[in-house]
């Protein structure tokens, strides 16, 4: 009888995730069998022949997991094709059973099997996040279905639509989270489309797909000065986040996945100049002592990078910084409890506290713009008013002390 066995291959650039394999044997014949599963050699149990599911952030634990559940339907297929072969009484090979599962998924294909194909066209143009963000939408609609591994795309309609938002409320997701879920599911039912593969129909019409305004809340130059001055010594970690944190405000916010990449070559003559992961542009900022101290108390020789975020140059960066701001976020939040502030301390305020603050020393809003990155100012006025209610609580106040 034919036996199954799940190979990890390692990939031969460096950095990139290795592939998993199913290697079939029979009759000392061999035929291997490509998964669809990509992941680093850390998140590979050699000796349990598993997915390690617990490793990285929440995000790509999600994505482990789905991996996982992936990996368990293809070796249950191979199993019931064996299984029916021996039965048959027929003479088969290795090659054989690998081929009928081939098939039986060509004749199967759907949603899911498209979805992980266009997510793997992301991750070989590049495009992590990207892909990240779908197969973390893939997983949880999976989740919905119970593990299922697979869904025609003539079986799904705006009631299962609307029964997966119901479930993602009952988990207490916010609008916007099942909003992004929803969205990015319906970028990929819209490829398939395009691609000739479902047909176009508005299964997403019942539920929320919109982008709902969330509060957003900045801290003052007194909460900023707390963070700056609290001594740490004696915690290195927490002093290490506090010190990214203020070189973000240092810089007028810059973004955590923006600090990770800043390479030593990009500070010349007094002036450091980077490109937005984000939107692509080019910003320059005045090096100040402020930041060339952080700098200097983690300065490692060897690494082309300015700080110390990414530590194994070359070897999976992504997965690197991804683990980094996720340690990053919860030391922030243990040090905004430490000082007492009113929000919850996330990369993120550093950038809405240097906004808020310029704001409040009478910087103008084109400055601001500009040095923010924005594309244009109205989207500035925008992001300040997100931050800062008071004009307006104080106008309430006014009109309610009129009534005496």
């Amino acid at each position: 009888m034919a036996t199954i066995k799940i190979i990890f291959r390692p990939s031969r650039v460096a950095g990139r995730d290795g592939s998993l394999y199913c290697r079939v044997i029979h009759r000392r014949k061999v035929a291997m069998l490509y998964t669809g599963c990509r992941l680093s050699a850390a998140e590979w149990d050699e000796c349990g022949r598993q997915i390690v599911t617990a490793a990285g952030d929440g995000a790509r634990r999600e994505s482990l997991a789905g991996a996982a559940a992936h990996l368990e339907h293809v070796v249950a297929s191979l199993e019931e094709i064996i299984k029916a072969f021996e039965l048959s009484g027929r003479e088969y090979t290795a090659a054989g059973v690998a081929d009928a599962y081939r098939a039986a998924s060509v004749s199967g294909a759907g949603f899911v099997a498209f979805a992980r194909k266009v997510i793997a066209r992301l991750e070989q143009a590049g495009k992590w996040r990207t892909a990240e963000t779908y197969s973390t939408s893939l997983n949880s609609l999976l989740r919905f279905l119970g593990g299922a591994v697979e869904i025609a795309f003539d079986r799904m309609d705006a009631g299962m639509m609307m029964d997966y938002e119901a479930y993602l409320a009952a988990r207490g997701l916010s609008a916007n989270t099942r909003s992004f879920y929803m969205r990015t599911l319906r970028a990929i039912y819209n490829r398939a489309v395009e691609q000739g593969l479902a047909r176009r129909r508005d299964l997403f019409k019942h539920v929320y797909t919109g982008v709902a305004r969330t509060a957003k809340r900045a801290v003052t130059a007194r909460v900023m000065t707390d963070i700056k001055h609290l001594d740490l010594v004696a915690s290195p970690h927490l002093e290490f986040a506090r010190d990214m944190f203020m070189f973000s405000f240092y810089t007028r916010g810059m973004s955590f996945i923006d600090m990770a990449y800043l390479r030593k070559a990009d500070l010349h003559t007094g002036i450091l100049t980077y490109h937005r992961h984000k939107t692509g542009q080019r910003l320059a900022i005045k090096w100040t002592a402020q930041m060339q101290e952080i700098v200097d108390r983690y300065c490692d020789d060897a690494s082309p990078y300015l700080l110390p975020i990414i530590n194994r140059v070359g070897e999976n960066e992504r997965m690197q910084y991804l683990t980094a701001i996720h340690v990053f976020n919860k030391r922030l939040a243990r040090i905004g409890r430490m000082v007492g502030c009113p929000i919850r301390l996330t990369s993120y305020v550093a950038r809405h506290g240097w906004a808020s603050i310029a704001r409040s020393n009478n910087i103008s809003v084109s400055v601001i713009s500009e040095a923010m990155g924005h594309d244009s100012e109205a989207t500035t006025r925008i992001y300040l008013a997100s931050l800062d209610t008071s004009p307006v609580d104080n106008a309430n106040d006014v009109v309610m002390n009129s009534i005496g």
